[in-house]
């Protein structure tokens, strides 16, 4: 199982609102023979604003599993 940590996030505002945010992670694998990084990004319903870092965490895995199956 990969584990994923996030690293930072990155918020951009447009008009007073969230427009966009990079979510930066670094991941690697349990045998340490598979190391990530990079970012994922989400748009404002995606990503409502404080999300708990579990939930955060968990959004990322998704998008990037999805990424990487053809």
């Amino acid at each position: 199982m990969l584990e994923i940590q996030i690293t930072a996030t990155n918020i951009r505002y447009t008009d007073g609102g969230v427009s966009a945010v990079h979510v930066q992670f670094q991941s690697k694998d349990s045998e340490g023979t598979i190391n990530l990084n990079g970012y994922i990004p989400l748009n404002s319903e995606e990503y409502q604003g404080n999300e708990a870092l579990l939930a955060l965490t968990e959004v990322v895995r998704t998008k990037l599993i999805n990424r990487l199956q053809p």
